[in-house]
């Protein structure tokens, strides 16, 4: 029995001379752990979980690649989910179900209202809700959970109230988990029922449209933890007699489905009447795995189906069988559940032939049938279908109905893992939290936060029910994808540095280029942002070496060129990284650093004594990035108000011993305090002397370290400022953060030793010009690329005191009487200066200002790129969005909303009223292609893949003259490097034009793909890994459970024909 594989029991004998608690978890391991943690190997006999510790009862340490079982990334999340299975399972198996059970329980939706006579609403009693910032500020109650209960269901169904009422016994271990470890968010249960017990409890509001459409079942995390990877065809009925509503509900019930699928699944659809229709032509014979993008396609493509003809469901099944059986062959899909997902309004025979052909005795393809329609002549046959091929049938009236005669297949699938009792352990991929609408308001105004979910399945343990592998549910807790990175200290990584993890189906966990949302001012968040592969934004590895070898959890070094674009996209920067990878223990995951040849390789350590260090950090204009982990602030909650600074300052004082810190750090934090305090006398000598900045042209001055340590002096008072923003964490590029230093910090470093880098920043909005300069420099120890770049200093200036600075120095001549040949100020000539990626910070033209050089000098600068005196950088963009003109209508494509369900059903009852003997249907008419007379172009953007380009100057060209070969005349140019800056100054005669040499843009191309690429884009299958368990099949499992098996009428040869040809194989 492998580590951790033995399920834990409550330790016996908890006393304090034990020290053991009540409640304490103990382990028996043994061998080496094949399931959760693979790399331990288990030499001791007991652990005992104890207040985040442990405890061991025999003096040898589990060892793991130098890491203790207690430090495993997922360790402690595992832990407390199984507290909570064991709880939940203990409380069922103790429950017995009692149809009039009448249960008042906390309502998440009814909490705190009141009728109009002030009295609560039933299920809304008074619920204490208090504003928690562990929690995002948000208002809730951290003694008890409460329960969400899906729109379309009763929320006093006995089914609901029984669940509820058993369930209430996981209080008690939500709060002691939270307890023993502080850091923990959201826990919650997901019942099959349907309701979701979340803590801590809170008032759930609906959307702006009114509803709350969360069911929990439908969430990525669920059907993961209570399914197996599956193989999935969707055979859709089309023939005459699917016309109108019927095929509408045909529709919505494979976009239902749809939803229920997840990135380890795969798919295809085939619409079939007298032919075989498939619904992506391009997929002719395969399947496609199942991630939004994909989905998405295919919903499109739903809208174009039509109902004719006659239904020929022998060809389809021929089709389908055949298609799992050679995809299966190829290893390339989840080789684990396979099924066949059959909607239609009716069956003429049972197709036992078929069946007998491609899928018995093993019935290893599962057959799930859907009824649509109210009739029932054809449903013992498709009850029957079901029955045979371990299946489940369902009957859809309603498009009410669709939603949860979906789900009963997943409890289908979930049996054999049910009769295993094997609690597999699950992670999502990254996905911004959207639960609950004021959650996500708050994250749009405090900043975005990347979650991943750990959840377990929770079975019953009831013996009667084995065989029928019934799933309670699903629970689960939230975990910052921060959190797996905290390990890594920022510091450690150099200038350029990140840290970035994948999932196993190579989609980006975290990353410093992720850009999960678009139009910045809005913040809405792009479609597919949880599916962006690492390829498309490492994406110079053409060969997907890197990705491929983290994918398959592989330990290595890959090298490559790479060129990172900074400052909203404008700029780039080449240099050489060197990437080191390896697999996260206990997750799906794995993790990559990149590091920057030319920076990391060397670090500076210096030593101070305490009190020095302490002296010269409670300087007021001192501060430290809060997004760097100098100390945990999150383990006790005491600490969690604390910034960085105030958490090192109790912790060097002993004012707080249990604050864990890192040492190595804080000491070079003490260090670059000490040695970096002198300029703060420079500051305030400079604003003393009022010579130096008589019209406070400078307006800040700064400081940052290798330590994200920052100093910061105003010259003029904060509400003076021109660029308000500045170095706060509304300016999240030009501040340290978790994923990369300051801008200004970065491109100083990328500058030749004792230079500086002057840049107007770039704002979103094209109307809001800059009107500030800022210009800072590396600090090295050595004057070589070797030396460790220490620090980086800088100004910021009104761009009017910079240019005025300018013009003034451009009229001052080397000659003897002071005079000028030729200056700026001559109408012939027009003077500009760019900096070293060609952007304009001084023009005679002051609306010029910030523009590209190459929009406004076209011809100079394609010359300035022939000379070689700048080269253009190609780049890519594969997260971008662009305006599309899509069709929009009133047609069924909106109907596919499950809550146009209501609308849907009163025309279906007013045709039914006026024409229910007739075989004609209205809906057919509504939705009948007559409805493109009322299309209209609507734009939208959609994500979409682009590309542009840069450009940068060689730093070796001084001073360059040109001719340029106009229509009519030559037009000259002459350009000089500014010494020890980045600028360059450009002299363009004025009197000949060349209108026929087009401007240069930065504006980015959308890549457009025609037919046949995009149909290779659709058919390639990047590599991927499948997760390591399975569970498609069991011997104990009792097939009968397959939906109204009462009420089978198939003939008793039928029935027994699959049964006597698995007896006769054996």
């Amino acid at each position: 029995m492998g580590c951790l594989k033995l399920e834990p029991a409550k330790c016996q004998g908890a006393t304090p001379s034990t020290g053991l608690w009540e409640g304490d978890l103990c382990f028996s391991l043994s061998a080496e752990a094949p399931g959760l943690f693979p790399a331990f190997n288990c030499m001791f006999e007991i652990v005992v979980l104890h207040q985040r510790k442990v405890w061991r009862a025999s003096p040898r340490r589990v060892q793991g690649r130098g890491r203790s079982l207690a430090e495993t990334p997922g360790f402690w999340s595992w832990c407390w989910l199984w507290r909570l299975v064991e709880a939940a399972e203990d409380a069922y198996l103790k429950h017995e179900f009692d149809a009039d059970l009448q249960y008042e329980y906390f309502n998440a939706v009814l909490i705190n209202e009141r009728d109009e006579e002030g009295n609560y609403l039933e299920l809304g009693k008074e619920f204490i809700l208090v504003p928690n910032d562990h929690f995002n500020n948000l208002p809730v109650n951290i003694s008890l959970s409460d329960v969400q209960v899906p729109t379309n269901m009763y929320n006093k169904d006995p089914a609901i109230v029984n669940g509820v009422y058993w369930s209430e016994s996981l209080n008690k271990v939500f709060v002691d988990n939270f307890d023993r470890d502080p850091s923990l968010i959201w826990q919650y249960f997901g019942s099959a029922k349907g309701f979701f017990r979340q803590y801590p409890g809170i008032k759930w509001e609906p959307d702006e449209n009114g509803v709350i459409a969360f069911d929990c079942r439908n969430r990525k995390w669920y059907i993961q933890a209570a399914t197996s990877p599956k193989d999935v065809v969707i055979l859709v009925d089309v023939s005459g007699s699917m016309k109108g509503l019927r095929l509408t509900i045909a529709k919505q019930t494979v976009s239902s489905i749809l939803d229920t699928l997840g990135d380890d699944d795969f798919f295809n659809i085939i619409a079939y009447n007298e032919e075989l229709h498939y619904v992506e032509p391009c997929l002719n014979g395969t399947l496609v795995q199942a991630d939004r993008a994909n989905k998405e396609h295919f919903r499109e493509h739903l809208d174009k189906l039509f109902a004719k003809g006659i239904g020929m469901l022998d060809i389809a099944l021929n089709e389908a069988f055949n298609m799992l059986n050679e995809f299966n062959h190829t290893g390339q899909g989840s080789i684990c559940s396979q099924a066949i997902m059959l909607i239609t309004d009716g069956a003429v025979d049972t197709y036992d032939t078929i069946f007998a052909k491609y899928n018995w005795p093993d019935r290893k393809v599962r057959i799930f049938t859907y009824l649509i329609g109210r009739e029932a002549a054809f449903a013992d046959n498709l009850k029957w279908m079901a029955c045979a091929n371990k299946g489940f049938f369902t009957q859809i009236s309603t498009l009410a109905d669709v939603q949860e005669n979906v789900m009963e297949y997943l409890h289908v699938l979930s049996r054999p893992k049910v009769i295993d009792q094997e609690h597999d352990v699950v992670w999502t991929e990254a996905y911004i939290d959207s639960t609950l609408p004021q959650a996500q308001k708050l994250a749009d105004d405090q900043g975005l936060v990347l979650m991943t979910t750990v959840a377990m399945p929770v079975f019953s343990k009831q013996n009667e029910t084995r065989s029928k592998g019934i799933l309670l549910g699903v629970v689960g807790t939230d975990v910052p994808v921060k959190e797996l990175l905290k390990t890594i200290p920022k510091y450690k990584l150099g200038i350029h540095g990140y840290a970035f993890a994948i999932t196993n189906n190579g989609y980006i966990l975290t990353h410093p280029e992720l850009r999960p949302l678009y139009e910045e001012g809005k913040k809405r968040r792009k479609p597919n942002y949880s599916s962006v592969d690492l390829s498309e934004v490492e994406w110079e590895d053409r060969d997907d070496v890197l990705r491929n070898a983290m994918v398959n959890r592989k330990t290595g070094k890959f090298s490559m060129e790479v060129k990172k674009t900074v400052d909203k996209g404008k700029r780039v920067l080449v240099m050489t990284n060197d990437y080191y990878y390896t697999d996260i223990k206990g997750t799906p995951f794995s993790l990559g650093v990149a590091l920057s040849r030319g920076h990391g390789k060397y670090f500076f350590r210096g030593n101070v004594t305490v009190e020095e260090g302490l002296h010269d950090l409670e300087h007021p204009d001192v501060s430290l990035a809060d997004e760097w982990s100098y100390c945990n602030t999150d383990l006790h909650p005491e600490h969690r108000q604390m910034t960085q600074l105030e958490a090192i300052k109790r912790y060097l004082t002993g004012k707080e011993p249990l604050l864990q810190c890192d040492k190595e750090l804080i000491q070079e934090v003490l260090f670059d305090a000490v040695v970096s305090a002198p300029i703060e006398a420079y500051w305030t000598s400079l604003a003393l002397n009022k010579s130096e900045n008589s019209d406070k042209g400078v307006e800040v001055a700064f400081l940052g370290t290798r330590t994200g340590l920052s100093r910061i002096n105003l010259f003029v008072g904060p509400e003076q400022l021109t660029n308000q923003d500045f170095l706060t964490a509304e300016d999240k590029e030009n501040i340290f953060n978790a994923d990369h230093f300051p801008l200004w910090y970065r491109r100083a470093a990328e500058q030749i030793p004792g230079s500086f880098v002057y840049s107007i920043p770039f704002s979103t909005e094209t109307s809001n010009k800059s009107n500030v300069v800022t210009a800072s420099t590396a600090i090295q120890l050595l004057d070589d690329r070797k030396s460790p770049v220490v620090a980086a200093v800088g100004i910021q200036m009104k761009l009017e005191f910079f240019q005025r600075k300018f013009w003034t120095a451009s009229r001052q001549c080397a000659s003897l009487d002071g005079r000028c040949a030729i200056s700026c100020d001559d109408e012939t000539i027009n003077c500009y200066l760019i900096d070293n990626n060609g952007f304009i910070l001084v023009s005679e033209d002051y609306q010029q200002t910030g523009y590209f050089f190459g929009e406004v000098e076209g011809a100079v600068m394609n010359k300035l790129l022939s000379m070689g005196s700048f080269k253009r950088i190609t780049l890519y963009d594969y997260q971008a969005m662009c305006r599309t003109n899509k069709e929009s209508s009133d047609s069924a494509h909106s109907l596919l909303d499950p809550y146009n369900a209501f609308f849907a059903a009163v025309k279906w009852i007013m045709t039914e009223l006026v024409l229910f003997l007739v075989e004609f249907n209205l809906c057919s008419w509504w939705h009948s292609d007559l409805t493109a007379k009322a299309q209209r172009l609507k734009q939208t953007l959609e994500p979409c893949d682009t590309e542009y380009p840069a450009f940068v100057s060689e730093r070796t060209i001084k001073e360059t003259t040109g001719n340029i070969a106009c229509d009519d005349c030559f037009k000259s140019f002459v350009i000089q490097q500014i010494p020890s800056s980045n600028l360059f100054m450009v002299v363009v005669d004025n009197e000949c034009f060349c209108d026929s040499i087009p401007p240069i843009t930065m504006a980015p191309i959308e890549i457009r793909y025609n037919e046949s690429l995009k149909c290779e884009r659709l058919k390639s299958q990047k590599i991927r890994r499948r997760p390591e368990s399975c569970h498609g099949f069991h011997p104990e499992e009792n097939a009968r459970e397959c939906g109204g098996v009462s009420g089978l009428s198939a003939k008793p040869s039928l029935v027994l024909l699959p049964l006597l040809l698995m007896i006769f194989s054996r």
